[in-house]
């Protein structure tokens, strides 16, 4: 299935029921044609809401909203400011956002909940872990763990010069991985906060994603995706990255994927799926535009969605 927005694919995500899509006009819409005007500004950031209804929205008019097929809610605001990060935990119902040096922390299950957690610099990207009961918050000089529920307290920081701007923790919660500003990973070993140091990269990493159980990182930022293994108790530590969908003509700008699938968007504007069982590589969308901006697959399927707004959903089993 092809589609067309007249603008910026901010994310690409499936909820329960189909994909959506959130763009820089304000909008989220839906593979089936539903559309609700969320913002009255561009959507900076999405994530799937905990109950798996609709998408939850951050934008530049300092609005965090949660759009579904019959409307848009307002979950809470920031006047002035831009929401930039927001993360959702399906295990604990909990939502965090971050505008600019503060994250809040919101309960969708208790209205009366609510957290704020203040950092020296900006936060670039926020991630729950598994259990949805700490949070990460990706900043300059490393990242910043939080216990979501509690008021009082100072975070574990993991430090690491440099500005961090994508986090994802590990399935099992062991690793927290995060994209740099520069072409690189870091990674923390959470049980003694060991530095893990991934480098190598010809490009900066957009997205990363785990899959197989946390197995193996797949990572953009080079010609093909990166694979990392996770392995055992050092994870990556001593062992060698893999490449997949080598293509020395393009660069790989997005990844996901969910268990065995690997989903990678490239900057010439084409989108392959692999099965890491088999590494055989196919093409999803073999004409070639505008970059891939955003990049999701779930429930047997894949959907991308790139800068100009052209969009796609395809299953991945035609692969």
């Amino acid at each position: 299935m092809n589609l067309a927005f007249d603008a910026y694919v901010t994310a690409a995500l499936f909820d329960s029921e189909e994909a959506a899509f959130a763009l820089g006009d304000g909008s989220v819409r839906w593979e089936g044609g539903a559309l609700v005007q969320a913002h009255a500004g561009a959507v900076l950031c999405a994530a799937i809401h905990p109950s798996g209804e609709g998408l939850i929205t951050g934008g530049d008019d300092g609005r965090l909203v949660w759009s579904r097929r019959s409307g848009a809610t307002e979950l809470a605001a920031a006047p002035a400011r831009w929401i930039d990060a927001v993360a959702a935990a399906p295990d604990s119902g909990l939502v965090a956002f971050a505008a600019g040096r503060e994250v809040r922390v919101i309960d969708m299950a208790d209205a009366a909940f609510g957290r704020v957690f203040t950092h020296e610099r900006s936060v670039a990207d926020l991630a729950f872990d598994p259990r949805g009961r700490r949070l990460a918050a990706a900043t300059y000089g490393g990242a910043a763990l939080w216990y979501a529920r509690i008021a009082d307290q100072k975070p574990v920081m993991l430090h690491w010069a440099g500005s961090h701007v994508a986090l994802a923790f590990s399935p099992d919660g062991r690793f927290l991985i995060s994209a740099m500003q520069e072409n690189a990973l870091h990674g923390w070993r959470l049980s003694d906060a060991r530095d893990m140091r991934m480098g190598g990269y010809p490009s900066k990493i957009k997205s990363l994603v785990f899959l197989e159980d946390g197995q193996w990182l797949a990572t953009s930022g080079a010609n093909g995706a990166v694979l990392w293994p996770f392995s055992g108790a050092n994870g990556p530590m001593g062992k060698q990255a893999t490449e997949i969908g080598f293509d020395e003509a393009s660069l790989v700008v997005r990844v996901a994927g969910a268990g065995s699938w690997l989903a990678a968007g490239l900057d010439d504007g084409r989108v392959w799926v692999a099965d890491l069982t088999s590494q055989k590589v196919t093409t999803l969308k073999a004409d070639k535009g505008p970059p891939i901006s955003a990049l999701a697959v779930a429930h047997g399927r894949a959907a991308w969605g790139d800068e100009d707004g052209g969009a796609g959903v395809a299953m991945l089993g035609a692969a």
